[in-house]
């Protein structure tokens, strides 16, 4: 007979997996780690939240949700058009997005945009840097689209173009 492992507490959870060099997500009992970040999602991160910080809404990346106390994800990018709820969102905001690694199990992204839905997020998105795509969970599946809201999705691919290019000679000139 096969073992079964026991799901962890989140506190202990946090003794276990909240102090090291990965990142994990504690998701219904388990430890899931989070891909290591690249150059690419990291800018990405940075330009959807200066996007979405332009077109309004105040955003942040790699922000703990506190909605169910069985799950405590932290989405690449996270933005919302009412006041900020701190320390941690413990409602939905309006826009959550997740961006793709590698190392990225479809499952587990297809089981965090059905939570995102029944948590109560508006715009639940999933970008993929590597195909240049951007996705928008639609209740029952991700959905090819060209826009993050009211964002055109090229703008995205723009500003990832322009960082990855950007010419340094205005750090040299202080």
């Amino acid at each position: 007979m096969a073992a079964v492992a026991e799901k962890l507490t989140f506190a202990e959870f946090q003794l276990k997996y909240g102090h090291g060099d990965r990142s994990y997500e504690y998701w219904y009992g388990e430890a899931v780690p989070k891909a290591m970040p690249t150059w690419i999602h990291g800018l990405l991160q940075a330009i959807l939240a200066r996007l979405l910080n332009e077109a309004g809404y105040s955003a942040g990346s790699e922000v703990e949700l506190r909605i169910d106390a069985d799950a405590y994800p932290k989405p690449d990018v996270i933005a919302t058009s009412r006041e900020v709820e701190e320390p941690y969102p413990t409602k939905a905001v309006d826009v959550v997005i997740e961006i793709l690694s590698k190392d990225d199990p479809m499952p587990h992204l297809l089981e965090k945009c059905q939570a995102y839905e029944k948590w109560g997020f508006e715009y639940i998105y999933v970008v993929n840097p590597e195909s240049k795509q951007l996705f928008r969970w639609t209740g029952s599946a991700l959905q090819l689209t060209h826009n993050l809201i009211a964002i055109p999705e090229v703008r995205i691919w723009q500003e990832l173009e322009k960082d990855l290019r950007r010419p340094r000679t205005d750090i040299e000139a202080k």
